[in-house]
């Protein structure tokens, strides 16, 4: 089935935990200020939170904007990470798990590069999974959509009502879904002359 285009430094003096802003690639952040850090900003992932460790001094404006520089640095590093095909398999079991009871559970996951029309396919009856290596580079929260969608067809065949709830416990389906169809316009867009790097 295709998926549609469609470094802690001093001890914390305050923690807050907040809801992502839109378009972050983490379910939750956990913002910590620190009187003994004077200028730097630092983030790191910590399972499914983000922390980012601030200046005590700053104020809500700067930490809005602060926050929102390390989620896209954050983004940038992770989408140049590749996993391996049993890095994917054991990401597809963590997803299982974790959105889906672990009732979606594949025989095979793995990468292919003979899928250039679509991200992923799945084969029900096998429990197979692939991957389209065009996913390669692309940030985690959609390849982690890519994976999900695919184990939801371990579950339920077709694109359905059905189908589409159980995807609805996924928080970063329609922004993975958005990136998707960008890449797919993108693609589209006529290639003018010079601009390919002549």
């Amino acid at each position: 089935m295709s998926v549609d285009p469609l470094h802690r430094a001093g001890s914390p003096q305050r923690r807050t935990p907040s809801p992502p802003p839109n378009g972050s690639g983490a379910s939750a952040i956990e913002v910590r200020r620190s009187s003994r850090r004077r200028r730097t900003v630092s983030a790191y992932r910590e399972g499914d939170r983000t922390v980012v460790l601030i200046p005590a001094r700053m104020s809500e404006a700067e930490e809005r904007r602060w926050v929102s520089v390390m989620l896209d640095k954050l983004a940038a590093q992770e989408s140049k990470r590749v996993l391996g095909d049993t890095e994917l398999a054991e990401r597809a079991e963590r997803l299982s798990a974790q959105y889906f009871d672990g009732r979606a559970r594949a025989s095979s996951v793995r990468w292919v590069t003979n899928q250039n029309t679509r991200w992923g396919s799945c084969t029900p009856s096998e429990g197979s999974i692939r991957l389209s290596h065009r996913l390669q580079g692309m940030p985690e929260y959609v390849v982690d959509y890519v994976l999900l969608h695919e184990l939801g067809h371990l579950l339920v065949p077709g694109h359905g009502p059905r189908f589409w709830r159980l995807l609805e416990a996924y928080p970063r389906t329609e922004r993975a879904r958005g990136y998707l169809e960008g890449v797919v316009a993108a693609d589209r867009l006529p290639h003018l002359p010079g601009t390919s790097g002549e």
